[in-house]
C-alpha cells in the first residue's frame, strides 16, 4: 500500500519502519515540526511535510498517530481526499473518524514504544477495527504483513484494553521509579532489582498473575507491613500507595480471585 503517516512520535516511528520493512511505500510523513517530519521521512524514504494542504492525493491510507485531542481535527481535514483513514489510539472511539468518513478504521498497536528502542514488530499485538467488514478485512490483511498477532477489537473493548494496559505497564513502571528512589536514598542501585523484575514478568507469561502473587500482603504478614509503613512515615503519598496496594492484594487472596 501507499501510506502517509500523520505524526512523528513513538508509534508513528515504529509503524512507519514496520510498513517500510514489509514492502509498503511510505509516501509522506506529516508533523507540525518540520524537523521531526524530516527525520522520520529520511529513515523511511518518504517526503516530509508540515502542512496538510501538501498531502499527496495518491496515498491509499492515512495513518493518524498523534495526540488523542487532535485526531478529530486532522481527520476532518483528511476526509476530503476520500481515502482510507485510521488512527492508532487505544482510548479513542472509531466514531471520532466515522463522523467525517465511512472509509475509516483503527490500527492500534498494544505495546510500549520508544523511538530509540528497537522492537520486533511481528510480536506486537495489533488491534483492528473497521467501519464495515470490507475495511476490517483490508486492515487485517495489512496488519498481518507486519505482525503475527492480529486481533479484531471493537471500540468498547479497546478502551478496556487500554485501561488494562495502564495497570499492566504504566503503573508498574511508576512503581519501579519509586523503588529506584528508595534505593538511591540509601546508596544502592536499581540494577539490584532488575533480576527480580524480570523473574516476575516471566512468571506471568505462563501463569495467571493471582497464582504467582508473592510478598508480605499475600501472606498477610502484618508485622512486616507495619514495619514498612513505619519506614514511610515521612512519605505520606508512598504510604498511601503501599497501604492501598497491600489491601488490594489481601482482598484478592481472601476472595479467591484466581480466574482467567
Amino acid at each position: 500500500m501507499r501510506i502517509t503517516i500523520i505524526g512523528s512520535g513513538n508509534v508513528a516511528t515504529h509503524l512507519a519502519a514496520a510498513f517500510k520493512n514489509a514492502g509498503h511505500k511510505i509516501v509522506q510523513v506529516y508533523s507540525r515540526d518540520m524537523q521531526n517530519a524530516a527525520l522520520l521521512a529520511y529513515h523511511v524514504g518518504a517526503e516530509a511535510i508540515d502542512n496538510l494542504d501538501q498531502i499527496d492525493h495518491l496515498t491509499d491510507l492515512f495513518v493518524i498517530s498523534v495526540k488523542d485531542d487532535t485526531i478529530s481535527s486532522i481527520a476532518q481535514t483528511l476526509a476530503r481526499y476520500q481515502k482510507l483513514i485510521v488512527h492508532t489510539s487505544g482510548a479513542t472511539d472509531l466514531q471520532t473518524l466515522s463522523v467525517y468518513t465511512n472509509n475509516a478504521g483503527v490500527f492500534y498497536p498494544l505495546q510500549t514504544l520508544s523511538k530509540n528502542k528497537e522492537v520486533d514488530f511481528f510480536t506486537v499485538p495489533l488491534c483492528i477495527e473497521g467501519f464495515d467488514e470490507t475495511i476490517t478485512k483490508q486492515l487485517t490483511e495489512l496488519a498481518q504483513t507486519i505482525s503475527n498477532n492480529v486481533y479484531r477489537v471493537n471500540s468498547a473493548q479497546r478502551k478496556i484494553l487500554h485501561l488494562a494496559a495502564v495497570f499492566a505497564c504504566n503503573f508498574p513502571n511508576y512503581l519501579y521509579g519509586i523503588a529506584q528512589q528508595l534505593l538511591a536514598e540509601h546508596d544502592m542501585g536499581f540494577e539490584m532489582l532488575r533480576p527480580l523484575i524480570l523473574e516476575t514478568a516471566q512468571k506471568v507469561q505462563t501463569h495467571l498473575p493471582a497464582d504467582v502473587q508473592t510478598g508480605p500482603a499475600v501472606r498477610n504478614d502484618e508485622n512486616t507491613m507495619a514495619a514498612h509503613l513505619q519506614m514511610l512515615n515521612n512519605e505520606q503519598d508512598l504510604k498511601a500507595v503501599y497501604s492501598l496496594l497491600s489491601q488490594g492484594i489481601i482482598k484478592n487472596e481472601n476472595d479467591g480471585h484466581r480466574h482467567g
